[in-house]
């Protein structure tokens, strides 16, 4: 028995020492392996973070889709060796408050479009956070507003 006191003190010390996780904590780790499922081209495990009635809207005005839509769309993104990689930073999660809806937005890096941001609602599903609805964008700046405006406006009564 002379082991067993300080073998029982490490496991404590270790137990106290570990971070508990915060729900908070757990939607980061859910919405990091989202991001990281879509860099490796794992698409049952990204299309797993999805509730069954999810939304994406892309960056197109034109890109509003069911999650089965989505899927479909994406399909050959995912038979590459990598859909897409975006990389978060700047995560602010906010929950409802009975703690079974949060919404969160985060910063995006990514290699093809630049700086992104994007923002979205996370519901708990059988003990899980799945994502509800994810809305990418491109944040452009004020003084290249009136600018970008005026293109889209063009576009649209040109038809295109």
């Amino acid at each position: 028995m002379t082991g067993r006191p300080s073998l029982l003190i490490l496991l404590l010390a270790l137990r106290a020492a570990a971070p508990a996780q915060t729900p908070a904590s757990r939607i980061d780790a859910m919405l990091d392996d989202w991001h990281r499922a879509a860099s490796v081209a794992d698409e049952p495990r990204y299309f797993g973070h999805f509730s069954a009635n999810a939304v994406f809207m892309g960056t197109d005005a034109t890109e509003r889709w069911t999650v089965d839509r989505f899927r479909e769309w994406a399909k050959p993104y995912f038979q590459r060796k990598a859909a897409w990689t975006f990389r978060a930073h700047d995560r602010h999660v906010d929950f409802a408050p009975d703690g079974s809806v949060a919404w969160f937005d985060e910063s995006l890096d990514t290699p093809n479009l630049g700086p992104c941001r994007g923002s979205g609602v996370v519901v708990r599903v059988g003990g899980e956070w799945k994502i509800a609805q994810y809305n990418l964008s491109i944040p452009i700046p004020n003084a290249l507003a009136a600018g970008i405006v005026n293109q889209i406006a063009k576009r649209t009564a040109a038809g295109k």
